[in-house]
């Protein structure tokens, strides 16, 4: 098998650590690993199978001596450094929504649209989609492809992680402090998390949407390659520090019974039903979704309100499938299929 140099930007954050801890879990094929992060992180040590590495610093690193790079350091160091790493002929997986909305550079679920990795070669870029639309559209592909989706409706409840490793500190701090009769002090967030729901997930648009809300929109029908599919999203944080909660209503051109879709989803890839009429019959992101890889899907029942309805409960590690897995299985792909 061949070997691959793999370089990992943002490799100290809270996503490029689990990217490095998959890479050697999953045994990727990797001749040296070179981690990177700003000058800040830079000469620190991460662990990669069991012996210690030092971060090289990303401003001074020659991408030509890796044939892949695995970004996750935010949208403004992908924005400068990609296309720099592109031309020196390293194939970025980007994990950050800067390039996913460009119509030449692929936006990617192994599981659902595999065959897209074959358009890294337009800008050697290719890119990961936003963690709730990857969960989401694990487990409604199989659905879209048997009676086709009109629309969706999807409330999300977003752990505090998806925010980096500054807002699982705040999360933590304000709980200890609330819990010590202390205020809450709020720096990643406009209000306190501990505790609370924030119904707000990046900037607010003109037409009264976030940013994270219209990402699911624009990714969900890029993906699926459907213009006509309908979205609308609703996103809030909430104090999870791990794992991905998401109520899924969706419309079908045709009807589908809850039995007919629990079957299909049952036999779909990367995803696990879990789907008990009972007390606890239903995945959460604490007991289910937090440190495993697959999603996981519940609650499954046709819509009362609404012809060939049907509504889902979805959740999923955001950290693992929702970033760092989804990076990773894009590059398995891509060394299998196309390297």
């Amino acid at each position: 098998m061949n070997e691959y140099n793999i370089a990992v930007v943002g490799a100290t954050g809270a996503v490029g650590e689990v990217l490095i801890e998959l890479l050697e879990k999953r045994n990727f094929p990797i001749k040296k690993l070179y981690p990177l992060a700003s000058e800040r992180s830079a000469g620190k040590t991460v662990m990669y199978k069991n012996k210690p590495i030092i971060v090289g610093n990303l401003a001074e690193f020659d991408f030509s001596t890796a044939q892949i790079g695995l970004f996750s350091a935010g949208g403004d160091i992908s924005a400068e450094f990609a296309p720099k790493a592109a031309n020196a002929s390293c194939i970025v997986i980007d994990n950050t929504s800067h390039f996913r909305r460009d119509n030449d550079i692929p936006l990617v679920i192994p599981e659902v649209n595999p065959g897209k990795i074959s358009e890294y070669s337009n800008r050697n870029i290719i890119a990961n989609p936003n963690c709730s639309t990857i969960q989401m559209l694990l487990a409604l592909k199989p659905i879209h492809d048997a009676v086709g989706i009109k629309r969706i409706n999807v409330a999300t409840y977003q752990a505090v992680s998806g925010s980096g490793k500054g807002a699982i500190s705040e999360l933590a701090r304000q709980t200890a402090e609330l819990l010590n009769g202390r205020a809450a002090e709020c720096s990643v967030y406009p209000r306190q998390i501990a505790f609370n729901a924030i119904p707000q997930i990046d900037a607010f648009l003109e037409n009264g949407y976030t940013k994270e809300e219209m990402k699911m929109s624009w990714e969900t029908k890029k993906i699926l390659d459907d213009d006509s599919i309908m979205l609308s999203a609703t996103c809030v944080r909430i104090p999870v520090f791990y794992g991905h909660s998401e109520a899924v209503q969706v419309e079908t051109h045709e009807h589908i019974s809850e039995t007919n879709a629990r079957k299909l989803l049952a036999k779909a890839q990367g995803l696990v039903v879990m789907d008990k009429r009972e007390d606890g019959g239903y995945p959460t992101a604490v007991h289910e979704a937090t440190g495993n890889d697959p999603v996981y899907v519940g609650r499954i029942r046709e819509d009362i309100s609404v012809d060939n309805g049907l509504n889902m409960w979805v959740v999923g590690d955001n950290i693992r499938k929702g970033a760092a897995l989804n990076s990773i299985q894009i590059a398995e792909e891509l060394i299998k299929t196309y390297l």
